[in-house]
């Protein structure tokens, strides 16, 4: 699948850097890690499958998603470094477990490589309870949402996929196939080759996505990680503390 594609920085000594966001994100939800990496590197920014600009399609599995962004990289050199948040974490590292020669150095933002109990079909169910087509504004568009979420900056990163110049308004992203896929969103493929290049692994000092169980699935697969906590901050850890989490990863891809 050719995912739409933000290329940034200029090509240079050292691979460009690959960036796969969240669920319900898009490229630009990474754009501060983006800016800060293409002073130096050549930056590939995408929009996952069923997000953003990227094609739609019934399947969404971790196997799909990693295969998508070995495309990318193929198109790019064969090599890269990468760096995934929540559902893209997930999919770099299956990347990195499955086709490991093109990985150079890896940086996943708050995500474990195993199955979740959490699901996320409740906001899932608000966006599409959500009468956008009516709305003439983002800030329009905040007041319907907030009948159905009362978190304000989730409603924020949210209201980033709204696309207010389709007629009428839509959400750019498929609700339904990833509401099908939810099993597979939340789970985990299990299998693959230990990656036994570089990895940093962040996560969130206040968040509860990387237990002391998800550490040790980490050491299992990454035996060269550097799992490090960034206090304060939630599962969101790039946004909130973006001059804690921004050098740290432009550090480490870069040394």
């Amino acid at each position: 699948m050719k995912l739409s594609l933000t290329v940034t920085g200029q090509p240079g000594p050292l691979p460009p850097v690959l960036v796969a966001h969240g669920l319900f994100g898009q490229a630009r939800n990474l754009g501060v890690i983006s800016r800060a990496l293409s002073e130096t590197r050549q930056v590939l920014a995408v929009d996952m499958r069923n997000h953003g600009d990227s094609p739609w399609d019934d399947r969404h599995d971790y196997d799909a998603l990693a295969g998508d962004l070995a495309e990318v990289i193929s198109a790019h050199g064969g090599r890269a470094d990468v760096v995934g948040h929540s559902m893209g974490g997930k999919a770099a590292m299956r990347l990195a477990l499955t086709r490991g020669d093109m990985v150079r150095r890896l940086a996943v933002l708050d995500i474990a490589p195993l199955a979740y109990g959490h699901t996320q079909d409740g906001i899932i169910e608000a966006l599409e309870a959500t009468d956008v087509a009516s709305a003439t504004s983002r800030s329009g568009a905040d007041t319907l949402l907030a009948q159905q979420l009362d978190d304000h900056s989730v409603r924020a990163f949210l209201l980033q996929s709204l696309d207010l110049k389709a007629s009428p308004p839509r959400w750019k992203m498929n609700l339904a196939a990833l509401r099908a896929n939810m099993e597979n969103l939340t789970g985990w493929p299990g299998g693959g080759t230990p990656f036994d290049g570089p990895a940093l692994f962040l996560r969130g000092g206040d968040s509860d996505y990387v237990t002391d169980r998800g550490e040790d699935a980490i050491r299992e697969f990454f035996p060269q990680a550097v799992i490090e906590a960034v206090p304060g901050t939630g599962h969101w850890l790039h946004a909130e503390k973006p001059g804690q989490v921004t050098p740290r990863v432009a550090d480490f891809l870069n040394g």
